[in-house]
């Protein structure tokens, strides 16, 4: 087991400005799932350690943590090393379950004790590093040091500078796991994400999930919902395999809400993270063992994703861009294949059926449709495949012209640069797509064409999907247009992607009723 008792904790941070708030928040905390509790003492607007503590561990609902950190270490206290030692030893007598004490003073403050600490209390030697994550071999080193100061619990935290950060993290967690070294290993900012997430399939003694987003004790926690509910942490294990979604950005994805809860329901041992990378083929080499076992990929990575597969299937290759990834599990090779064009484009179809105009002969209502893609990207490339094969007319409008001649020239289509879109409208009833990340949260205000412009469609669809309803759709929806909105093409792609991972058939409902509730 993780904790040497059972398994992987999860301890919310308590930061408020009195005593009373923070005893109101840890009933909150036990209400909402945790296993204990830190209790940060520099957060305190006014400190009376011996009144203070007492009333904290008295009124606590939960195992508590005590911290007082230094701001030398990211923490709000900056007063004299006495004091804060007092407190801590305090903390000690009058009950703590855990104490947390920093490396660079762990000798002083165990020179420090007068009598033999309390058997109930673990002293926690802790470092944090805000720059970067060292060497597997430094820290190696370092958990060796923070081991030799006699603490119960080694705990380090890095920031991760890339994702394959995390991989080092993993591997020392491991490791000291194996020896039956209790520690707290991970790795602080967005791209150190599955180090917190994933801390009981690699042997971590405990996570840190906060009350409620943004407040935050270190960059990158999650909130204990996520932890509970997005992610089924409770389900996590040493055979979980990992998915995920590739991107950057990446924060913005709703997959991991249809795939865990799909998980979840069906009683598949998996979980899916975001991964926010920014180098695809360092990320699959780092991540090669078979528990990484499959991958969506989005913007801007859906092209890179394909030349990094040792397969790729014949319609993504047609593409030139991949947005699925499975790790074969009999041999670990990659596989390839790219979903986002069967899920647009029957999002299409879908909303041109209810338009007088959408007969054709072909049995496709794109059949003959003049069909703008706005954006050369990997999207824009699955949808000129897919549209072009529908027997749809089809135009490239990219910011850069050259990127959209090369698509045009490769799927038999026109090119435009984007601006030149302004004054393109050789017929009405045409057929409009967004492929790019213009209009995506934050930048909800950014449109790649004018109002003006819309009129010409009769379907305009986004790729984006946050917001759901974009600036470009609410403008094409005054302009008389039908709106096709990037949700039904997530839910459309994610079908196969899920039947892919798991073997299983797609939860259609399941999927569609998520998204709709989200």
């Amino acid at each position: 087991m993780a904790n040497g008792e059972g398994a992987t904790l999860i301890c919310v941070p308590i930061m408020a400005d009195t005593v009373d708030q923070m005893v109101a928040l840890i009933h909150k905390a036990k209400f909402s799932g945790a296993d204990l509790v830190e209790v940060r003492l520099d957060h305190l607007k006014s400190f009376n350690p011996s009144v203070d503590i007492e009333t904290v561990i008295k009124q606590s609902s939960l195992p508590t943590l005590f911290t007082y950190r230094p701001t030398w270490e990211g923490g709000q206290y900056a007063g004299d090393e006495d004091s804060r030692r007092d407190a801590l030893r305090l903390a000690m007598k009058l009950g703590a379950d855990y104490i947390d004490v920093e490396l660079q003073v762990a000798n002083e403050f165990y020179n420090s004790l007068q009598e033999d600490k309390p058997s109930k209390c673990k002293i926690i030697v802790s470092s944090h590093n805000y720059q970067f994550t060292p060497s597997i071999e430094d820290l190696g080193d370092l958990v060796a040091r923070i081991q030799a100061t006699g603490a119960d619990i080694v705990k380090f935290a890095t920031t991760a500078k890339d994702i394959s950060d995390v991989a080092r993290v993993f591997q020392i967690t491991v490791h000291s796991h194996v020896r039956a070294v209790p520690i707290i290993a991970l790795v602080m900012g967005e791209r150190g994400l599955m180090s917190r997430v994933l801390c009981p399939k690699f042997g971590g003694y405990l996570t840190f999930g906060t009350l409620e987003s943004g407040k935050v004790s270190a960059p990158g926690q999650p909130t204990i919902k996520e932890l509970l509910d997005l992610y089924n942490f409770r389900m996590i294990g040493p055979d979980t395999k990992i998915y995920g979604i590739i991107g950057n950005p990446v924060g913005h994805s709703k997959s991991p809400l249809l795939y865990n809860e799909a998980f979840r329901t069906a009683g598949i041992n998996g979980v899916y993270l975001r991964f926010l990378v920014d180098d695809v083929a360092s990320f699959f080499q780092t991540y090669s063992s078979s528990d990484f076992a499959g991958f969506s990929c989005t913007i801007p990575h859906k092209e890179a994703a394909a030349m990094c597969c040792d397969e790729v299937d014949p319609t993504a290759k047609s593409i030139g861009a991949v947005n699925c990834v499975i790790r074969r599990q009999a041999d670990g090779k990659l596989f390839g294949c790219n979903t986002d064009y069967v899920g647009a484009i029957t999002a299409i179809e879908e909303g041109l059926q209810g338009l007088h105009s959408a007969s054709s002969v072909t049995g496709s209502p794109l059949a003959g449709k003049l069909f703008v893609i706005i954006g050369a990207g990997g999207a824009g490339k699955a949808l000129a495949y897919g549209a072009k094969e529908k027997g749809a007319r089809v135009v490239i409008a990219n910011r850069t012209y050259e990127r959209a001649k090369e698509l045009a020239d490769a799927v038999g289509a026109q090119a435009l640069s984007l601006a030149d879109l302004e004054g393109f409208h050789p017929e009405t009833g045409m057929i409009l797509a967004n492929t790019t990340s213009i209009g995506m949260h934050p930048k909800v205000d950014e449109t790649p064409v004018s109002k003006e412009v819309l009129q010409y469609y009769s379907l305009v669809f986004d790729a984006v999907y946050t917001p759901k309803i974009t600036r470009l759709l609410w403008e094409a929806e005054e302009s008389g247009a039908r709106i096709v909105t990037g949700v039904e093409m997530l839910i459309g792609q994610a079908y196969e992607q899920y039947e892919r991972f798991t073997g299983l058939p797609a939860p259609k409902e399941l999927f569609k009723r998520i998204m709709a509730n989200s």
